[in-house]
């Protein structure tokens, strides 16, 4: 399918704060070739993001962040306090690559040595246009801060390090609740060895 095959009769925006949400009185085409009734939707906008796996391939360590999450504390059965990648908002003046040497600063205090691509995907396709430009850091994680994030942003962050195999396991038993953290962690599983040939790591 197509933007040919989506036909928007109205647009108006209801809200807008720190995310806008805009409604859309819209229709598509079906898989026979006909057209949908009028379809009323609403999608959050919010701009795009990025999320920053920091691994230690020298130690097989992670550096992993904890923080409050709304969403969290308002889903049935989750945790309002949700272990995480680094992650945050691309400004309009920088790069996904900038952003997430940024937001690894700012929420670990530890320098990127080396990025690598994992996934861009749409964090909830149903809601939002929001993507995640997702990679994996190549930090030394000897001198990570035990605090990161910026108060000045409502940031109040716990920083730790983590055994690569035991956050595997964190991932089979449920302690990690996010997908952005369990889709990185999942690709670095299938793909550690690939990553510590690139990064030299051994020699």
């Amino acid at each position: 399918m197509s933007k040919n095959e989506v036909d928007v009769s109205e647009r108006r925006t209801p809200y807008r704060g720190y995310m806008r949400l805009d409604h859309y009185k819209i229709k598509h085409t079906k898989y026979d070739g006909s057209w949908t009734p009028d379809l009323s939707r609403e999608v959050i906008e919010r701009g795009n993001a990025v999320s920053v796996l920091p691994f230690d391939p020298y130690n097989d360590t992670l550096v992993l962040i904890e923080q409050f999450r709304i969403g969290g504390y308002t889903a049935p059965n989750m945790s309002a306090w949700q272990i995480e990648c680094v992650a945050g908002m691309i400004e309009p003046h920088q790069t996904a690559i900038e952003t997430a040497h940024r937001e690894t600063l700012e929420e670990t205090g530890l320098q990127v040595l080396d990025l690598e691509p994992i996934y861009t995907y749409l964090s909830s396709p149903g809601c939002t246009s929001e993507t995640i430009e997702m990679f994996c850091g190549h930090v030394d994680a000897e001198n990570v801060s035990n605090f990161g994030g910026l108060e000045t942003e409502g940031e109040y962050i716990r920083v730790f390090t983590l055994p690569v195999s035991e956050a595997f396991d964190w991932v089979n038993t449920g302690k990690i609740q996010n997908g952005m953290t369990i889709i990185a962690l999942l690709w670095l599983k299938n793909n550690i060895d690939l990553i510590k040939v690139k990064w030299r790591v051994g020699e």
